[in-house]
C-alpha cells in the first residue's frame, strides 16, 4: 500500500493516465491526494472529475482555484467567464452529482501519519496548523451549505482583505480564507498577501517573498505539500513541496510517493500555451 500526492491535472486526463500506469496504481491498495485544480484550460475536465470522483476512498483532492471557478459558474457567478474547457461539465448529464461531490470535498488534508498537509496554495505566516485547519473547515462548512454557498460564489472573487485579523467576518474573512488556500504565492513579511505576482521567485516585486519563505512562519515544522505555482516547479524549500510541474504547458506531471518520498513524473504533451493566460 503506497500513498500518493499528485500536483494539478487541469483536465489532462490521459496525461494523468499515463502517470498513474507508471507509478503501478491498484485502487484496491493504494491512495491518491490531489492538490487541487482537478479541471480546467485541459482538453478532459469531464473525464477527470468523473475518473476521481469514481475512485471513491481510493482518492482525495483539496479544492483549487479552477475548482471554485468551475462552482461559481455552475451557480451563476460569470463574471471570470472565459473558453469553454468547463462547458462539458456544466452541460453533462450528471453534472448535479459532480458538482455536488465537488462541492464537499476538502481545502486542507491533514496527513499526521507522515507529518505533513496538502493544500492548494498557501499559507500566511500568521496561521498555526490548527488555525490552518480551523480556517479551512470554515470555509468548507460555508461551501457545503446550500443556501450559504450560493452567496459565497457570487461574492468570492476580489483581492481584499490583504492581511489576517482575527475579528474579520462574513465575506472578507471568507474572502481571505479562500485567497490563501487557493491563489497565494507571495506575500510580505508581515504576512499580507501579494496575489498580484505571480511569476518565478525573482520576478515578483520588491519586499515579497515566497509565502513559505517568510521567516518565522509558524507552520514551518508542518510538511506541506501544494499546486499552483507552475512556474515554481518542483521545489522543497522551507518544509514546503511545490508539485505543480507544468503539465498543462507541456511540462511534467508530478507524484511524491510519501512513504519513501519517492519522485515520479511524467512528461506532457502541453494542452495550452502559457502566453494565451498572461
Amino acid at each position: 500500500m503506497a500513498t500518493y500526492v499528485i500536483g494539478d491535472i487541469q483536465g489532462c486526463f490521459d496525461e494523468l493516465q499515463s502517470l498513474l500506469s507508471q507509478i503501478n496504481f491498484n485502487p484496491q491498495n493504494d491512495h491518491l491526494i490531489f492538490a487541487g485544480d482537478l479541471v480546467n484550460r485541459g482538453p478532459k475536465s469531464l473525464e477527470t472529475l468523473r475518473f476521481v470522483k469514481s475512485l471513491g476512498p481510493a482518492a482525495e483532492t483539496v479544492l483549487g482555484n479552477h475548482d471554485l471557478h468551475l462552482l461559481a459558474l455552475a451557480n451563476g457567478n460569470l463574471s471570470h467567464a472565459s473558453g469553454g474547457s468547463l462547458d462539458a461539465i456544466l452541460q453533462a448529464e450528471d453534472r448535479e452529482e459532480l458538482l455536488d461531490w465537488l462541492r464537499h470535498r476538502p481545502m486542507m488534508i491533514d496527513l499526521p501519519q507522515f507529518s505533513a498537509a496538502v493544500i492548494h496554495a498557501g499559507l500566511p505566516p500568521q496561521w498555526t496548523h490548527q488555525q490552518a485547519m480551523d480556517c479551512a473547515a470554515e470555509l468548507e462548512n460555508v461551501l457545503r451549505d446550500n443556501e450559504k454557498s450560493q452567496h459565497f460564489f457570487q461574492k468570492m472573487y476580489g483581492n481584499k482583505p490583504k492581511k489576517w485579523r482575527e475579528d474579520l467576518s462574513g465575506m472578507k474573512r471568507l474572502r481571505f480564507i479562500t485567497n490563501c488556500f487557493t491563489r497565494l504565492r507571495y506575500c510580505t513579511t508581515k504576512g499580507k498577501l501579494r496575489l498580484e505576482d505571480k511569476g518565478p521567485p525573482g520576478t515578483q516585486k520588491a519586499g515579497r517573498m515566497p509565502w513559505f519563505d517568510v521567516p518565522g512562519r509558524k507552520t514551518e515544522n508542518l510538511r506541506i505539500f501544494f499546486g499552483h505555482w507552475s512556474t515554481l516547479g518542483l521545489t522543497n524549500s522551507n518544509n514546503a513541496w511545490s508539485l505543480d510541474t507544468g503539465c498543462l504547458w507541456g511540462g511534467q506531471l508530478t507524484t511524491v510517493r510519501l512513504d519513501d518520498m519517492q519522485v515520479f513524473q511524467h512528461h506532457c504533451r502541453g494542452e495550452q500555451n502559457p502566453t494565451d493566460f498572461q
